[in-house]
């Protein structure tokens, strides 16, 4: 397996013309030990996790040290003061499709990075823009504790709303975002048939489960706890988090049927000093082998799909991209969200209150 990843990690840097392509330049750039670039990710599991995975393998091959840090969640109003201001406290961060590229390129506030779907065979064409690379997947599952339903658990939205054929006590997300997706999966409208959201249709369908709902989680931790402690028997999650609470023991089910996926990657603010080697670490992130690392460490879906030749069987069934799992969840359609966010967030969130 050794020699099949090295060969296939040499033609994807090759292809996409990275500074450690075959580490050539491995030599001269440690010869320059003051090269540095800050990268920012979200903390948590992912934090040691893009460090095995990406930072010390870049910094290897280059010599350019990644000095990384967590950030807030939500990373646009920092993103966009630093462009704004010239003040680069970071050259590199996590963005997601759904939520944040889109707003981010219409500012002009994203460095051209080059990249080009084309010359990276095998990644999911969504997760490659000019100024954006996706490099992992997270999904958004419904989840069930095993010591509550047995082997007769939900199986679906639409069961999930069932409160009389699963009794329980349920934890949704407190957000818009795939909450109304699940309302109308959960109202009989079909996975391909979403998009465009009819909006008046989800919050219908969000009152009839409204009374039900124990908890509306925030935070990953948060939802993970849930879990563990049995505070929920069923909840909607993110499935990291889910497999998370496996791991620990719980006796937790995960179900990728009517479950929603988006793509976290690497974005540049636009101007930042160190910007060519921020594009050398972004592609050098494309690399499959590095991404199945990242998908071996935390289950998060690699965006390329040759990594999966090396990760094995039982464990690319944890993840969003398997193909099995795959063809059962919903792309959260981002030009959609993009276009509707601001409106329906500010309903979602006063609906919630009333």
């Amino acid at each position: 397996m050794s020699g099949t990843c090295n060969t296939q990690r040499r033609a994807v840097l090759k292809s996409i013309g990275g500074l450690v392509a075959a580490g050539a330049l491995a030599p001269a750039a440690r010869a320059q030990t003051g090269r540095h670039i800050i990268v920012t990710d979200p903390g948590g599991p992912y934090g040691p996790a893009y460090r095995k995975a990406f930072y010390d393998p870049f910094e290897h091959a280059t010599g350019i040290r990644v000095i990384s840090t967590a950030r807030e969640s939500q990373p646009l109003a920092q993103f966009s003061a630093m462009v704004q201001t010239r003040n680069f406290i970071w050259d590199v961060t996590t963005l997601t499709l759904s939520a944040d590229v889109l707003q981010l390129e219409q500012q002009g506030f994203l460095e051209p990075i080059g990249l080009d779907a084309a010359q990276l065979p095998g990644m999911i064409p969504e997760a490659v823009r000019p100024d954006w690379l996706g490099v992992n997947v997270y999904g958004t599952v419904l989840a069930y504790r095993k010591d509550r339903y047995g082997a007769n658990g939900p199986r679906s939205m639409r069961d999930m709303w069932d409160v009389n054929r699963f009794p329980g006590r349920r934890a949704l997300r407190r957000n818009a975002v795939d909450s109304l997706e699940q309302a109308l999966m959960a109202d009989g409208v079909p996975r391909d048939k979403l998009y465009p959201l009819d909006v008046e249709r989800a919050f219908r369908s969000l009152d009839r489960i409204k009374p039900h709902v124990a908890v509306w989680w925030s935070t990953g931790a948060q939802a993970t706890q849930l879990l563990q402690s049995g505070e929920a028997d069923q909840i909607i999650t993110w499935s990291s988090r889910a497999q998370s609470a496996i791991e620990s023991g719980a006796p937790v089910v995960i179900v990728w049927n009517d479950g929603t996926y988006a793509i976290e990657g690497w974005g540049i603010p636009k101007g930042t000093p160190r910007a060519e080697d921020a594009k050398a670490f972004v592609r050098f992130c494309a690399d499959p082998a590095r991404q199945a690392i990242l998908a071996n460490t935390v289950a998060a879906g690699p965006t390329n799909s040759k990594a999966f030749d090396f990760i094995q069987p039982a464990r690319a069934a944890l993840l969003p991209t398997a193909p099995d799992n795959i063809r059962q969840e919903v792309n959260l359609n981002a030009a959609w969200w993009d276009k509707n966010r601001k409106a329906v967030t500010e309903r979602f969130n006063t609906w919630l209150i009333g």
